[in-house]
């Protein structure tokens, strides 16, 4: 029954993430966080932060190792497969129907209609990964990551994975003190 459970969650993940990679965090933290109780939020946000920093489609890397860990190897392919299928056929009859019809109003309606849908969902996720940042770090060293983030990420263009590298050593080091010293929780 996991293995069922398994494919039907990524499948859904894999149907109802219109707009790539970014628009299917939000699904997959529904389904292996809130609806089966797989992960924890700080797991989740544990395997986010890594498959953000590793080459390739998010979503897969997501369904890889969340279905590894859930099933085994055989959850990695069946999370895998339930994520790309949809993808898959989806891509070749919307793509035939929508090039077909690409210049109709409707079309490009529904086109311009998912980004602030995603642009919604996106947002509650980062204000849940905030909240958290800020109940485990503090708020002081959170802002300090959001706004480095910011700097690095949007107006000095460096590559994410370079940016996450060197925040998560920030928050790593702003927890830990020289031997001898007494550590001291962050607020």
């Amino acid at each position: 029954m996991k293995q069922w459970h398994l494919f039907l969650a990524f499948f859904r993940v894999g149907m109802l993430g219109y707009g790539g990679g970014p628009a299917s965090i939000p699904l997959v933290h529904k389904e292996v966080v809130e609806k089966y109780k797989w992960l924890s939020d700080d797991d989740f946000s544990d395997i986010l932060a890594l498959g953000n920093a590793l080459p390739g489609p998010i979503a897969t890397k997501m369904a890889g190792y969340i279905g590894y860990r859930v099933g085994g190897y055989l959850g990695m392919v069946n999370a895998v497969l339930a994520t790309i299928f949809p993808t898959i056929v989806l891509m070749v009859l919307l793509l035939t129907v929508l090039n077909a019809y690409r210049e109709k109003p409707w079309v490009q309606g529904m086109a311009n209609a998912v980004v602030p849908v995603v642009g919604v969902m996106l947002g509650v996720l980062t204000w849940d990964f905030v909240k958290k940042s800020k109940k485990n770090l503090g708020w002081k060293i959170t802002i300090v990551l959001l706004a480095g983030s910011v700097l690095f990420l949007s107006i000095l263009g460096v590559h994410p994975a370079i940016v996450i590298g060197a925040m998560l050593g920030f928050a790593l080091l702003s927890r830990t003190k020289p031997e001898g010293e007494k550590q001291v929780k962050a607020s």
